[in-house]
């Protein structure tokens, strides 16, 4: 049986051998924790403590300010000696705390629930919204916001995306391997809150130890199905993921809710479980060390504010020459100018490129209107039309071409044989072009 895929797409070298069976272990709780106020998409949070103040882990720092916003929580105990603007992964300067850490790992009161499958579904979806629970796949969009679909949107299909196709990247291919239950039981928290009957975790065939676990932890649930898929970028799209498994399109310009699905990480769903089981806030996830520019790669479960130089410096420092820092993975990530910015919810991975794999930026050429980069895009749009229009500075006219379509996978990008940025002139068109 042929594995479900979509149309379009491009298969780069994978590199997770380098960190893919490596356990995920705790990372050292650094002296000093950086938290930025601003961690997902939305209105930002409003700083409610002062310098000087003593903090417990877990007590919310950062109130959100609208619906669409996610409380931000101390990752440690300790007393806050700075709030400040600090960089953080894209290189824009945000609101943070910093506190120092006194070692005493002293928790806030915490709501526990061991029925929690009891509770209602507005109980459960609120404490989701405590806990400060966003996309954990690199979008951090607030989870409770996705999880309140409007009635005139029904949904029927909860997907957990499991695909993680970006290169190098294992972060939840091991939590699969490590905490399958939990996953799965996050899962069940989020079809209860959208009383929906039908559950899929989509997998890319490439992990097949993470499908096995995932497929024994389910194997009680007749509405769960684990699902493998074709390894292939950008698998794990959400637009991508529903077209493969439930082959429904979402259409120019919706969302996955307009078909009646709703997508979460790995990474979220296990979070989903531990806010709902224990009340714990999210202050802490998995992020990949990876790359032949560090000594060990690995798993590390990380302390969100965490400075990235720490994570390297935990497995083993610089090795090879190292030529670059990205922050998630090769495909999306975004190169670090310096290692003290801080780990965020939605840092998926911290991957440090060698000699050996850093290509140096060529001097791109014209397009030569060879229509690879339409071939590939997942998404059925012109890149190169868009890339054109946007060099020329036709910045209005790149919303004839579906402008907002694009979600920057960067396939185009990959197979352009002039070398042009072309994901990069197209994020420059987004930037200046209002919907």
């Amino acid at each position: 049986m042929a594995l479900l895929t979509f149309k379009g797409g491009v298969h780069p070298p994978e590199h997770k051998e380098l960190s893919n069976r490596i356990p995920i272990r705790d990372a050292t709780v650094p002296k000093q924790v950086v938290i930025p106020l601003q961690q997902h998409i939305g209105a930002p949070t409003k700083c409610l403590v002062e310098i000087g103040q003593e903090v417990k882990k877990g007590e919310v720092i950062g109130e959100p300010t609208g619906f669409v916003s996610a409380p931000v929580h101390a990752s440690v105990s300790g007393k806050v000696v700075a709030i400040k603007d600090v960089p953080n992964a894209m290189g824009r300067m945000v609101p943070s705390v910093i506190i120092e850490n006194d070692g005493k790992e002293e928790w806030t009161q915490l709501e526990d629930h061991p029925d929690y499958m009891k509770l209602s579904p507005e109980k459960l979806r609120e404490k989701i919204q405590k806990a400060g629970i966003v996309g954990m796949g690199g979008a951090a969009f607030p989870t409770h916001v996705k999880l309140s679909p409007p009635k005139e949107k029904p949904i029927d299909i909860v997907i957990i995306n499991g695909a993680e196709c970006e290169p190098y990247l294992t972060a939840d291919h091991r939590v699969m391997v490590e905490n399958p239950k939990e996953v799965i039981e996050g899962l069940k928290i989020i079809m209860k809150i959208l009383g929906v009957q039908k559950g899929y975790v989509g997998i890319e065939n490439n992990k097949p130890d993470a499908i096995e676990k995932m497929k024994e932890a389910a194997s009680g649930e007749p509405n769960i199905e684990v699902v493998a898929l074709q390894v292939k970028y950008p698998q794990g799209a959400e637009k991508m993921l529903i077209k493969a498994i439930t082959d429904r399109e979402v259409p120019a310009g919706g969302l996955p809710m307009d078909v009646g699905v709703v997508v979460q990480n790995v990474g979220t769903a296990f979070a989903i479980y531990e806010a709902c089981r224990y009340g714990k806030p999210l202050i802490e996830r998995v992020v990949t060390v990876t790359g032949l520019g560090v000594s060990s790669p690995g798993n590390l479960r990380a302390r969100i504010g965490t400075p990235v130089g720490d994570l390297i410096n935990e497995c083993g420092g610089f090795s090879n020459g190292p030529m670059k820092v990205i922050l998630g993975g090769p495909m999306m990530g975004f190169a670090q100018f310096t290692l003290d910015v801080p780990v965020t919810k939605g840092t998926s991975g911290v991957l440090v490129l060698s000699e050996k794999e850093y290509v140096p930026s060529e001097k791109y050429g014209p397009c030569i209107r060879c229509g690879r980069c339409i071939d590939v895009c997942p998404m059925g749009l012109m890149p190169s039309m868009l890339s054109i229009l946007s060099e020329k500075e036709f910045f209005e006219d790149t919303k004839e071409y579906n402008l907002f379509d694009c979600f920057e996978c960067g396939t185009c990008t990959y197979v352009c044989p002039s070398k042009r940025p072309i994901v990069q002139l197209i994020r420059l068109a987004k930037s200046l072009v209002k919907r």
